[in-house]
């Protein structure tokens, strides 16, 4: 296994990396939108989280070799469920593929974000 560390996503929070890569896999961590020059939460609305937390999983990805492109799955948590089809909106921009998904409402998220998102990738075989 190979940890993956970029200082183009938030550090972790706590006892967890980024993501790891295992043979062509990547598994990034779950983004919240800590904007990663600041360390503060990107804007109030579920549009401006949303956008962050996808430029941090891209950020996650590119770092181990991989991009959104290459996304197979990905797990959404909302701080609100009322916000899914603002969230949809954002979403559907980043990961192009429609890759499976998997989107819940949860009672908290870390910081008190409205969103967390999270994906497994491929890498390309050498």
């Amino acid at each position: 296994m190979k940890k993956i560390v970029t200082n183009n996503a938030p550090a972790a929070i706590g006892p967890y990396s980024q993501g790891m890569v295992l043979g062509n896999l990547v598994f990034s961590s779950g983004q919240i939108p800590v904007v990663p020059a600041t360390g503060e939460i990107a804007g109030e609305t579920i549009e401006e989280q949303a956008d962050q937390s996808c430029r941090n999983v891209a950020a996650v990805l590119e770092a181990a070799g991989s991009s959104m492109e290459k996304v197979v799955k990905t797990t959404c948590f909302l701080a609100d469920i009322a916000d899914f089809p603002k969230f949809n909106a954002v979403y559907e921009k980043y990961f192009v593929s429609c890759p499976a998904r998997s989107c819940v409402a949860v009672k908290d998220l870390p910081k008190g974000v409205k969103c967390e998102v999270e994906a497994l990738a491929y890498l390309e075989e050498e």
